[in-house]
């Protein structure tokens, strides 16, 4: 682990400050790219236009059509956070302007991702009959089977998705995701439910443009930008210019109270503040709970949780997601040991440790959890990662995650080129990708992804590094200057602040479930006042003397509040 410094540019700090910004957000700002004050407290007059994204316009008037002429339509969601929010936005949205619309989402276990042709099946054989049009949200451009069985089935299909196409586009009616060829919209980084925001926006101005409603009297379409805002995080896409302002306005509604009942009850459930509401709560408190349903029940919990506004129910489903979420923890904490178990064991027999990937896989693995073993295993080994565990159909799932400069879609392309016949199904993105293969053929991925990481991998790209923000001067550590960095978007892309301090180690102590807490100080001439630290999910002492990264966060304990270090990461040498 090597720490790298970001450098501001000096003119861009004299701005931002000059324009009446704290001098430490400047510099924080200034060194991930912001250049004007208007890019630091966007608002939604500068949102990127709909009529940039492709056949936008053209979702717009076969939707408006179909709510013309009273013709039902059927919501296909994913099993994720951003397909149960996008699966909200479109039944609150479409039901806003008009439709008859409900919804299905696929279950992980029995019929799979996307719009496969069982998936198609099912929305025929709704209670009410097939419906009109299927709409799919996060999900669906790689559904070439199963839009052909929608369209034999008398069914018209709206795609909307934001993951990379395939060699092969899908017959669809209409498409539209900012990845497809042929589309310029500039934020490329759309989550799914931005993607159906998007859709809702251009189908609003298609239904204005037809005398629907007037301008003054139209639906409020910015009441779903808590959903969008929590799908987007959860989803960790690049918190580009647009993003982040999706998402700051959707904070701001949560901040002032004006949230979905299903928003305030999640918050409820994992004992947090709404009216202090961050990136940080959506993508590592509410977030984690919506994707449990997906990983181990039936999403339809969270849906439901997401489109009731019925205050007492969200909060009887909310209690649920968290109590999955617990079941969650369990599993992946079992999982996480048996995976550190098994790599101990293939390094001692023949150097792993050496290896340019890992691929793991056990009998008695979840294929829900999967995912979040490979993302902490990436996080801890800086190497790319694929986990596997059976499926209910015989099958192995495995999921993927990766580390900077190693695509993991374009490598799974490679494997199934390289290995023909060994992936029956692969897809995702650059950082995060799925595949499936036969039960026998784990030891020939295993071989296939190695030899394609080590082509592709240097050891420089295989030397893990952190870009940090440098010290933060003593006197701005205390618990405002934490309340106005949380107030800020952070995440993917726009990477929140971590400080670095080399610090000598006064006290330390382990707590809670492998949880360590510290008494520090500066390590540098005169050392200073001492500070707490925590370090959560480390059982190991700190040196007495080291270079840690670290954030910044107000602790409340018994009414009083304080500033403490958040340990992210100790520099070795």
């Amino acid at each position: 682990m090597q720490f790298v410094f970001r450098d501001p540019p000096p003119r861009s700090v004299h701005r931002l400050q000059s324009a009446g910004l704290h001098p430490l957000l400047a510099r924080l700002l200034a060194a991930r790219g912001v250049d004007e004050p208007a890019q630091a407290q966007p608002r939604l007059g500068a949102l990127l236009p709909p009529s940039l994204l492709l056949h936008a316009d053209s979702a717009a008037r076969v939707l408006a059509d179909a709510i013309a002429r009273g013709q039902r339509m059927c919501i296909v969601a994913d099993y994720d956070c951003d397909g149960a929010t996008a699966c909200a936005v479109a039944l609150r949205g479409l039901r806003m302007l008009g439709a008859d619309v409900d919804y299905l989402v696929p279950n992980r276990f029995t019929t799979g991702y996307g719009l496969s042709p069982a998936v198609v099946d099912l929305v025929a054989r709704h209670a009410r009959g097939a419906p009109h049009w299927i709409i799919t949200v996060d999900n669906g451009i790689a559904s070439v089977d199963g839009v052909a069985r929608a369209h034999e089935l008398g069914m018209r299909v709206l795609i909307t998705d934001h993951h990379l196409p395939g060699a092969q586009l899908p017959a669809a009616d209409v498409i539209v995701n900012p990845n497809q060829p042929g589309c310029a919209f500039p934020s490329k980084s759309l989550a799914g439910v931005g993607v159906m925001f998007y859709v809702l926006l251009a189908l609003r101005a298609e239904l204005r443009e037809r005398g629907a409603f007037a301008a003054a009297s139209q639906p409020r379409l910015d009441s779903l930008l808590d959903l969008v805002a929590l799908g987007t995080v959860a989803d960790v896409v690049r918190l580009d210019a647009n993003n982040r302002l999706l998402v700051a306005e959707g904070l701001r509604r949560m901040r002032e109270g004006r949230m979905q009942a299903g928003v305030r009850a999640l918050f409820g459930a994992c004992g947090r503040e709404p009216g202090h509401a961050g990136t940080f709560d959506l993508g590592f408190a509410l977030g984690p709970r919506i994707n449990a349903a997906g990983r181990l029940a039936d999403m339809t919990v969270g849906i439901e949780c997401l489109s009731t506004d019925d205050a007492e129910r969200a909060l009887q489903l909310a209690q649920g997601l968290d109590a999955i979420n617990r079941e969650r923890r369990g599993i992946e904490q079992r999982m996480r040991e048996q995976a550190q178990e098994a790599l101990a064991s293939l390094q001692a027999r023949d150097g792993a440790a050496q290896r340019a990937s890992i691929c793991l896989y056990a009998p008695d693995w979840h294929e829900g959890v999967v995912g979040i073993v490979a993302g902490r295993l990436k996080e801890h080994h800086h190497r790319p990662v694929f986990v596997f565990a059976p499926g209910s159909d015989g099958q192995l799932r495995g999921s993927g995650r990766s580390i900077p400069g190693f695509h993991l879609r374009d490598a799974l392309d490679l494997v199934s080129k390289q290995e023909p016949g060994l992936l029956l199904r692969f897809g995702g993105h650059a950082a995060a990708a799925g595949c499936s293969i036969a039960a026998g053929g784990f030891e020939r991925f295993d071989e296939a992804f190695e030899r394609v990481a080590r082509a592709w991998l240097s050891p420089d790209l295989l030397q893990r590094r952190l870009e940090v923000d440098g010290e933060l001067e003593a006197q701005w550590f205390d618990v405002e200057i934490a309340a106005l960095l949380q107030q800020q978007v952070w995440g993917q892309g726009f990477a929140p602040p971590l400080f670095a301090s080399d610090i000598e180690v006064v006290q330390q102590s382990q707590f809670g479930n492998g949880h360590l807490r510290a008494r520090v100080r500066s390590a540098g001439p005169g050392g200073g006042a001492t500070r707490e630290l925590v370090a959560w999910n480390r059982s190991e002492f700190l040196p007495a003397r080291a270079r840690v990264a670290w954030r910044l966060e107000s602790n409340t304990w018994q009414g009083r509040s304080s500033a403490r270090m958040v340990l992210e990461a100790v520099e070795q040498a």
